[in-house]
């Protein structure tokens, strides 16, 4: 099925910096953590932690961090987004347009592209699989109120989570068999960003059954339906059945916390307790994100791969993320054609 030539796509990711310096890192922080799907305390509370305790610390660590991991063409993160926009386009002759979340490029610059180009009816993907108000729902809410703004009469369609979507699992199947054909490990680690507890509790319809019990989320209920939790162990279990691994082969754990009411168990600590429990070989892949980014390279691969190291495991093997492979755009095209 091919698109109606006044049908556009347009790919949202997170985004990242412009540039390498400390203003750059610093407004893109300033902005990306004012968003109250992010950081949702009261507002008031969320400014004053954010100029006074934020700003005037995490820029600096933030830059050097994303100091090892840019690259010639710039931010990982975006380098990605746009080759997957450039190879979907070519495959299907769609036009397809890209933006970020926050900062450049923007989701009203997009719109204006699609809008320019006789544009009326926009399949908006984000490039996140699984639901939190930190990635589809503040993505989704945004892009309506800039296209409120560009063309009142834009149709918008929004292709739904797609974290237990056949393709989708198969492009993480093809993925991950690789690295198992090749070796084995004691372990493999599927590390998933984390949120707030309080996060996933909010998307609970039912407003009773999340973390009513520590197995809510193998329960089948109204109220996992758009847990973010729900969605990973979902995911997760469907990708290792998929490639044949026994339970006692893979874990779930949640990285980048803030603070201690976040998601369990926490990345950075069982790095640092598996080789205690014998495990001295391991592969750690990041499912959150179809891109590879700050999170991915610096995270878990630099500094998660030297915590690990540290507390005597032998060896740690870094799966990429999907990035613009055949397989996303293969899964983006199906995304799609099914809308």
């Amino acid at each position: 099925m091919s698109l109606n030539k006044n049908e556009g796509v347009l790919l949202i990711n997170l985004g990242s910096p412009k540039e390498l310096t400390k203003k750059s890192v610093r407004e893109y922080l300033r902005v990306f953590l004012s968003d109250d799907n992010v950081v949702d305390l009261p507002k008031m509370l969320q400014q004053f932690l954010i100029r006074f305790f934020i700003l005037p610390f995490r820029p600096k660590k933030t830059l050097e961090a994303y100091e090892l991991i840019w690259t010639k063409e710039g931010s990982p993160l975006i380098v990605s987004t746009q080759s997957i926009a450039k190879k979907l386009s070519k495959k299907t002759g769609w036009i397809v347009e890209y933006a970020m979340r926050y900062e450049d490029p923007s989701i009203e610059n997009a719109l204006l592209n699609l809008k320019n180009k006789g544009i009326k009816k926009i399949n908006v993907i984000s490039l996140y699989p699984h639901n939190a108000m930190a990635t589809t729902i503040t993505t989704e809410m945004e892009t309506r109120l800039v296209a409120n703004r560009v063309n009142k009469d834009f149709e918008l369609v929004f292709t739904k989570p797609f974290f237990d979507n056949e393709i989708y699992i198969d492009a993480m199947t093809n993925t991950i068999k690789p690295y198992l054909e090749n070796e084995s490990f004691d372990k493999i680690i599927f590390s998933y960003h984390g949120i707030p507890k309080r996060q996933a509790m909010k998307t609970d319809e039912t407003g009773e059954h999340c973390f009513s019990t520590n197995e809510c989320c193998e329960l089948e209920n109204l109220g996992s339906k758009d847990c973010y939790r729900s969605h990973t162990r979902i995911a997760s279990d469907l990708t290792a059945k998929k490639l044949g691994l026994n339970e006692s082969d893979w874990e779930v754990a949640y990285q980048s916390r803030i603070g201690p009411g976040w998601l369990t168990p926490f990345t950075d600590k069982r790095l640092a307790q598996l080789p205690e429990e014998g495990n001295d070989k391991i592969a750690i892949l990041c499912p959150s994100f179809i891109s590879d980014c700050l999170e991915t390279l610096e995270e878990i691969d630099i500094r998660g791969r030297k915590t690990f190291i540290d507390a005597g495991g032998k060896e740690m093997t870094y799966i990429p993320c999907l990035n613009d492979s055949e397989d996303t755009i293969k899964l983006l095209e199906s995304l799609i054609k099914s809308n």
